[in-house]
């Protein structure tokens, strides 16, 4: 059975950080692609940031780059989002993406994470 288990969302002062991790089981975790996405109330889901599974190079949203920063350790299975310099625009659920290289009818979602950036 194949599971996305994320955390580390929560209500953050603008300018403050978080980190989300996304925990995997069920999957060959090291050949899969990862990203996160988010999605606000009324708008559609968007790509946030991306590692992928071949040398693990990056790729932002250019209303990211620069304050968050996405990494993946294989061993733990487990994919993160520092996210640094919140804005309230960032308000969002957060949601772990993982997509198989190899098998690509293989792409699962994790159950999302909110992340609230108010005073």
């Amino acid at each position: 059975q194949v599971q996305l288990v994320e955390s580390g969302g929560g209500l953050v002062q603008p300018g403050g950080s978080l980190r989300l991790s996304c925990v995997a089981s069920g999957i060959a975790f090291s050949r899969y692609d990862l990203s996160w996405y988010r999605q606000a109330p009324g708008k559609e889901r968007d790509l946030v940031a991306q590692v992928i599974s071949a040398g693990g190079s990056t790729n932002y949203a250019d209303s990211v780059k620069g304050r968050f920063t996405i990494s993946r350790d294989n061993a733990k299975k487990t994919v993160y989002l520092q996210m640094n310099s919140l804005k309230p625009e960032d308000t969002a659920v957060y949601y772990c993406n993982a997509k198989d290289t190899i098998f690509r009818v293989n792409d699962f979602w994790g159950q999302g994470t909110q992340v609230t950036v108010s005073s």
